[in-house]
């Protein structure tokens, strides 16, 4: 018998291996990103959400019992591995009607079903024999707490006690589900109490096997007693000890052996004996001496001792580094230099170097280069993501399954205590609740402190100062300043075309051929071939995506020689997209002609060098400056610096005063969808708002880069040599550069120099009187620098 209240609608939440029960509080976990989205919406809104059960072995259809409990959320934790834990409490019994809604959530139409009871007398009697009979159970079971007993027994609402005992008991999902389903209290506290006789009948079985093998235990321990008196009475008899000794002792013998043999410091030495002495005294059953002998076992295993020779042979290490790696010569001549103080000097601590450059320039692959130059081992720890301080200086061994730190896990990999010692991604090291690994790296990093490294686990210290560490990052600023005073930086730039292209040829190609098992003579590329893939197939500082275009190249071919096509294949400029598809990527050229108000700039970029197009238009209005193109917020002050200066100096270029109080200026960069910032494009914008107002076109020829002041001073920039190398690529003829980047020249080939003419300016005047097609006033004249009057080469 049930009475039907008015129908409600519920969002459902299905539960695997428990059954709510109303007036009980439950625990539950879940994972689907939708139900914690509806989980959290039900909590903030105080709604109740349906809990049902998953039928037992119903797969993963994941099909649900119809009757269930509405639960009022209490509480929501989001935890650390991903999962959502809820505290819920069961409100009132209820049966679905009508699913809604399948997707993404079910939403049901229910009905309450409320509890009747038929017979008080009856209710009475049971209940007080339930709550004589839990008691029984709770003095005898383990794992049910005392704090219920005080509950039950307090407890006068039948209905509440009987839901009570069956959230608790250890009976079967298929039982519980059915106390939830019975709507006569009657029944179901028939139903409890049969549950509570049989959980009675096993508790006191139980205990009796408990007896039982308590009684066993004790003979066992009794017998191991008599044992050890048996082996006293035989030394004192004078027995041969060596007779008698058996497996663990020949084990503590060995460890003792291996520990004079490991060749530690004297003090870690009398640690470690002072442990064997202590392993010894325990039984080997004891959990402790598991935890004494694996620690024994680190110690005896680190390279104390062991290092390698270095090659002190410089010309043999020059010969290694520049077979791996094309250019690079600052960290080549920094590896070098310190093999020659090595060599005069036995005695020196290991560098501290940091790699900082773009994704594929080499930095991780120098660092094998290194090691096999210098003849050492080489270890690898990529720190990347790692949040714990215990995975860099271990975890106290009171911890269960405690282990040393990565740094003393790879020394003992190394087998030496002098390997190169890579530290990938330093950049992109985190930090939460567990501790701060970067601060834990700065006792490692620091060459006056690494001499005493002390890992949490070995509890001892260990001799870092051999080591060379080498960081890599591919940004400086993510790096917290005091781990980055302790290394010495140095920059790897992004690769130029014409870099890449020598390392295409001489490294790339070469290896990818024989990767696919081609023989030299049956693929070639041309070097025109080359540059059309890196210009048009890539966009890249490195030449990671490089690699992996020749590659797909060398696949093609690779399946023709399968197929029997044995033909040499010879890759040229004409044949690339053949293979290839179409360009991928549009790099800018110089113009045609001569325009007005379009300005060529050049940009750095992590990838290269560009040119860039400043095109500036004005129209009737009034005082606005508008500026499109994604520029940066250094950019547009640029702009806003140029069009000051220019209306500040309007007499002496001949431009109408009131200009600005008529017209609207637009000042447009093309590649709108990339993002563009730096101050280096100040000439440019003034050129080319100077070339507008002026009517005058602005030579087609001429790039230019440089920051510029109100005063009309022109300031130096950087990336001069990305810079002055996509201007040659682009057809310009005369980059206009600020007079103290001069000195930057000498980073640039010297072939590309001869085919460039340089115009040196320190004032806005300059630029414009070489820029503009029929010239400005200006203040002085600055003569052009052409590789027929005036070699640069020769003035530097």
């Amino acid at each position: 018998m049930t009475r039907q209240q008015n129908r409600e609608e519920l969002y459902i939440l299905p539960i695997k291996d428990v059954v709510i029960f109303p007036y009980v509080i439950f625990p539950i976990v879940i994972e689907d990103p939708h139900l914690v989205e509806m989980v959290n919406e039900a909590l903030i809104k105080r709604q109740l959400v349906g809990m049902v059960t998953e039928i037992p072995g119903s797969g993963k259809e994941g099909k649900t019992y119809s009757t269930g409990t509405a639960a009022s959320v209490l509480k929501l934790f989001h935890m650390q591995d991903g999962t959502t834990r809820l505290l819920v409490q069961g409100i009132y019994r209820f049966r679905i009607t009508r699913v809604l809604e399948q997707q993404p959530i079910i939403r049901a139409a229910i009905e309450r079903i409320e509890t009747v009871e038929e017979d008080p007398v009856r209710v009475e009697a049971l209940r007080r024999t339930i709550q004589d009979l839990f008691m029984k159970v709770i003095e005898k079971s383990p794992f049910l707490p005392d704090e219920l007993a005080n509950a039950v027994m307090e407890s006068p609402d039948a209905e509440k006690l009987a839901d009570l005992i069956a959230a608790n008991l250890n009976i079967r999902i298929e039982e519980r589900q059915a106390l939830l389903e019975e709507p006569s209290l009657d029944r179901r506290l028939e139903l409890v109490m049969e549950y509570l006789d049989r959980e009675l009948k096993v508790l006191e079985i139980t205990g009796e096997i408990q007896e039982l093998v308590n009684e066993e235990m004790s003979r066992s321990q009794r017998e191991f007693l008599l044992r050890e008196q048996l082996k006293a009475i035989k030394q004192e008899l004078g027995e041969d000890e060596e007779e008698e000794e058996d497996e663990w002792e020949k084990e503590i013998e060995d460890l003792r052996k291996q520990i004079k043999k490991a060749k530690m410091p004297r003090d870690v030495e009398e640690i470690a004996l002072k442990e064997l002495e202590r392993m010894a005294e325990m039984s080997p059953a004891a959990a402790e001496y598991t935890i004494s002998r694996t620690y024994i076992d680190w110690l005896i295993a680190l390279p104390w001792s062991k290092e390698t020779r270095d090659n002190m042979d410089l010309e043999n290490a020059k010969k290694i580094l520049d077979e791996d790696h094309y250019d690079l010569t600052d960290v080549k001549n920094r590896i070098l230099e310190f093999l020659a103080v090595r060599k005069l000097k036995k005695e020196t601590k290991g560098p501290i170097l940091c790699f900082a450059g773009p994704p594929g320039v080499g930095k991780t692959s120098l660092g094998k280069s290194i090691a096999r130059a210098m003849g050492r081992k080489f270890v690898r720890f990529s720190v990347g993501g790692i949040r714990d301080e215990a995975e860099i200086r271990g975890h106290r061994r009171t911890y269960i399954g405690a282990l040393p730190g990565r740094i003393i896990q790879m020394i003992k990999e190394a087998g030496t205590r002098n390997p190169v010692f890579m530290l990938d991604e330093i950049d992109k090291i985190g930090t939460d609740f567990r501790g701060d690994p970067a601060s834990a790296l700065l006792e490692a990093l620091d060459p006056e402190q690494n001499k005493d490294f002390v890992d949490h686990y070995l509890d001892v210290k260990f001799d870092l100062s051999k080591v060379m560490f080498i960081c890599t990052a591919n940004v400086l600023y993510n790096i917290p300043p005091a781990l980055l005073d302790r290394m010495e930086v140095i920059e790897i730039p992004g690769y130029i075309t014409e870099e890449k292209i020598e390392i295409a040829r001489n490294y790339i190609i070469p290896r990818q051929i024989e990767e696919h098992g081609l023989k030299k003579r049956s693929l070639k590329f041309t070097k025109k071939a080359i540059e059309k893939i890196i210009t048009d197939y890539t966009n890249e500082a490195g030449v990671r995506n490089l690699e992996r275009e020749i590659a797909n190249i060398c696949r093609k071919v690779a399946r023709r020689v399968a197929e029997g096509d044995k033909s040499p294949v010879k890759i040229t400029e004409e044949n690339v997209a053949q293979f290839l598809g179409p360009p991928k990527n549009f790099p800018e050229l110089a113009g045609i002609k001569d325009e007005i108000g379009i300005a060529t700039g050049l940009a750095w970029t992590p990838v290269g060098g560009e040119i860039l197009f400043i095109e500036s238009t004005m129209m009737k209005g009034g005082k606005n400056l508008v500026l499109t193109g994604q520029l940066g917020e250094v950019m547009r002050e640029s702009a806003q610096a140029a069009l000051s200066y220019l209306r500040s100096n309007a007499d002496v270029y001949g431009i109408d005063p009131d200009f600005f109080a008529k017209y609207d200026i637009h000042i447009h960069v093309p590649s709108g969808a990339v993002p563009k910032d730096g101050p280096s494009a100040g000439v440019t914008i003034a050129t080319s708002l100077l070339s507008l107002l002026l009517r005058r076109p602005v030579r087609h020829d001429v790039a230019m880069t440089g920051e510029i002041s109100l005063r009309g001073r022109v300031l130096p920039v950087g990336g001069i040599k990305e810079k002055v190398i996509a201007a040659r690529r682009a057809g310009i003829k005369t980059v206009i550069l600020p007079t103290k980047n001069e000195k930057d020249l000498l980073e640039v080939p010297e072939y590309i120099r001869k085919k460039l003419n340089f115009v040196f300016v320190d004032k806005l005047d300059e630029v414009f009187a070489h820029a503009l097609r029929n010239g400005v006033p200006r203040l002085k004249q600055t003569p052009v620098v052409s590789p027929a009057k005036k070699p640069l080469a020769a003035k530097t």
